[in-house]
């Protein structure tokens, strides 16, 4: 009878140990750990420009990062920039490897894993041509010539949008889409605004705009679920940005055109 009590004290202890550590561990959030750590781990494409790429001295930057620096001032923690790609940057959130990602798009499907902060950057299709051609809208491209990225997002929303006399012309590439414009074998091209900020950028001579978009689809900044601290801080951040005029800032540097708050809506 004594050893059967000891034994049920004994496992009654232990039980309070325990339901103690899931207590503590239910308190711990990412923004404990983050402060804890002195820096927060942000997950970055390390090749996509202007979001994110090396320059000339080998630092990343562009966008993202300066909309992540943000985040790390805002919580007085330092920016460490992982490199992650787009197969393997959800499992380095939930493995908690990282703390939040940039430039990741809505989806029902990603809500199932993770969650996502505000809209925080455009990202949308543009029909770009030169400043002297008058196109402002869908209508008027007709009997246009057009380059595209075959069998891409771009494509079909130009596809279905594009009245049936446009000449549209698709390529295998980026590269090819681009140089088809700008040698004048179309006169518009079809791109995402991440691909005609390059383009908007290195061609004074052409003077490429915008002319009007076909879709609109913002990238967000993922974190983990349940993280409802941290996810306001970088809601606090960006609406910072938002509200001095940062995000314009680093739109017009990296974009190479004014922030538009309309691209932020999904």
């Amino acid at each position: 009878m004594i050893l059967r009590n000891a034994l049920k004290s004994a496992i009654a202890a232990m039980l309070m140990l325990g339901a103690a550590g899931l207590a503590t561990q239910a308190r711990a959030d990412a923004v404990d750990d983050i402060a804890k750590a002195g820096a927060i781990n942000v997950g970055i494409f390390s090749d996509f420009p202007p979001f994110s790429s090396a320059s000339a001295d080998m630092s990343i930057k562009g966008y993202d990062i300066d909309v992540a620096q943000a985040i790390a001032d805002s919580l007085k923690v330092k920016l460490n920039l992982v490199s992650v790609t787009g197969q393997n940057r959800i499992p380095y959130l939930t493995d908690k490897r990282v703390d939040i990602l940039m430039s990741v798009g809505y989806s029902k499907e990603r809500e199932q894993v993770i969650d996502f902060a505000a809209a925080y950057a455009p990202y949308y299709i543009a029909v770009i041509g030169p400043a002297e051609l008058a196109v402002k809208g869908k209508d008027d491209l007709a009997d246009k010539s057009i380059a595209v990225n075959r069998g891409t997002l771009e494509d079909t929303s130009l596809t279905e949008a594009a009245p049936s006399s446009a000449d549209i012309r698709r390529f295998d590439n980026y590269n090819s889409v681009i140089q088809a414009f700008i040698s004048g074998q179309t006169q518009l091209m079809v791109v995402g605004n991440d691909v005609g900020a390059q383009v908007l950028a290195k061609q004074e001579a052409l003077k490429p705009e915008q002319k009007f978009q076909l879709l609109t689809s913002p990238s967000h900044i993922g974190l983990n679920k349940n993280e409802d601290r941290l996810k306001k801080a970088v809601n606090d951040a960006v609406a910072k940005m938002l509200t001095d005029g940062k995000l314009d800032e680093s739109s017009k540097a990296w974009l190479k055109t004014p922030l538009n708050p309309d691209n932020l809506k999904d």
